[in-house]
């Protein structure tokens, strides 16, 4: 049998995702239609014999989450439970406090999959990749293609033997260049992992016993034992040991770890559902709206027959599209109202917010070279040179936009009522 373990992470997470994960934790933003997460889990009801899965996070168990878990539980017909940490542990020391619960039923395998990645999920493959492995307890990561060299400094990078796959030598965002095949955040670890995560629990120890020894300050020492990360403390020792190995995909993958990322990963989503899911993909129909390209539509939103949307437009719950609209690579978050003629392109609208007659609401794209298949989306900093880097535009929720505005590469946190236009610029 097989488990699935996706770490989800936390609140003090997912800072570059704000204001958007002011009102959701991140793995329940809506990407595609469904939450971050939803992608994940259903990649892993695909792999045969799977029988659990586990998330691990530090998010206080809320209303929304409890309710997500019920719904999958029902739509996948799978347990899936999410484990509480007691602080933040790290993607190493999540899995090492919860080894019972992941442990029990006597697993052969599980995989491990980080929650603000999206991809293609080749989990299948990697499964079998892993049983051609003459080493039973040898352990996969998922791996892929930069584009160029100054991109893989942004990521960990794996140097691997071409013929046999093992992994030689392993850094996590390196200084220098090391090389363009890159960690995914995916694995299939067997349960022998635990033996080596367990050495550097010891090692962490060791160390803070050594600390108070000669008297240095210390905060909760068992907690910070326990804090590891599977990056830098794990493969980075078991590189060259025979024992990790890089499969390496050609399916799409991209981190989300900004609101610009999440238009993104949506785009990879939708073209994706023309063979997973061609259902969730909106059809030109007489009487209907334009629809160019991927579209997702939730079944309750009320669109204009004169709107036209797309491509790569996902348009969620009770949303209200008026005559004249046009929406381009964007995602309309549940309750928003665009009222006659608005015009949204490379934007995040908000739950519940309003945008008027004739307005415009538009950011500018940061996706990675269309020309290039290994280009990755780069994580931009926020500001560059104490302006405002040029990206997609933000409406947090509840957010009102007056009639004949243009509010043009901005972030808007929620709960604003603005009254006149707005360029490169945050609004508080």
């Amino acid at each position: 049998m097989l488990k699935a373990v996706i770490l989800i992470g936390g609140p003090q997470k997912g800072t570059r995702f704000r204001p958007l994960s002011f009102e959701v934790p991140k793995p329940l933003f809506p990407v595609a239609g469904v939450p971050m997460v939803q992608h994940h889990i259903e990649a892993c009801t695909k792999v045969p014999n799977m029988k659990e899965i586990l998330l691990i996070g530090f998010y206080q168990p809320n209303e929304a989450l409890s309710r997500f878990l019920i719904s999958a539980q029902q739509e996948f017909k799978i347990p899936i439970r999410y484990l509480q940490e007691y602080a933040a542990l790290g993607t190493g020391g999540g899995i090492y406090h919860f080894r019972d619960q992941i442990l029990s039923g006597n697993p052969e395998a599980f995989f491990v999959l980080n929650a603000d990645v999206c991809s293609a999920f080749p989990l299948n493959e990697m499964l079998s990749f892993h049983r051609q492995r003459s080493d039973p307890d040898s352990f996969i990561m998922l791996g892929t293609t930069v584009a160029n060299r100054k991109q893989s400094l942004n990521y960990g990078c794996i140097v691997a033997n071409s013929d046999t796959h093992e992994v030689l030598h392993y850094v996590e965002k390196p200084s220098t260049f090391v090389s363009e095949l890159i960690n995914c955040g995916i694995y299939l670890f067997t349960p022998a992992i635990f033996h080596h995560i367990g050495a550097v629990f010891q090692r962490n120890q060791q160390e803070l016993l050594l600390g108070a020894c000669i008297g240095e300050e210390s905060t909760n020492g068992w907690q910070r034992a326990e804090a590891i990360r599977l990056e830098q403390d794990v493969f980075t020792s078991l590189a060259g040991q025979g024992r990790l190995f890089a499969y390496k995909t050609e399916g799409f993958w991209s981190q989300i770890k900004s609101a610009g990322s999440a238009i993104y990963a949506n785009r990879l989503y939708l073209s994706c559902y023309s063979q997973c899911h061609p259902e969730r993909l909106a059809q030109n129909r007489p009487g209907g709206p334009t629809i160019r390209g991927n579209v997702y539509i939730h079944p309750t939103a009320s669109v204009d027959a004169s709107a036209v949307l797309g491509p790569n437009v996902s348009i969620g719950k009770g949303v209200m599209i008026g005559a004249g609209v046009r929406v381009r690579e964007s995602i309309i978050l549940h309750g928003a109202s665009l009222q006659d003629h608005t015009c949204v392109l490379n934007s995040i609208v908000g739950w519940e917010s309003t945008i008027g007659r004739w307005a415009r609401v538009e950011g500018t794209p940061s996706d990675p070279n269309p020309n290039d298949p290994y280009a990755k989306i780069d994580s931009e900093t926020l500001f560059r040179e104490g302006r405002l880097t040029p990206s997609i535009t933000i409406l947090g929720c509840n957010v009102t936009i007056p009639a004949e505005v243009v509010i043009l590469n901005s972030i808007v946190l929620p709960h604003k009522e603005l009254s006149r236009s707005f360029k490169n610029q945050i609004i508080l």
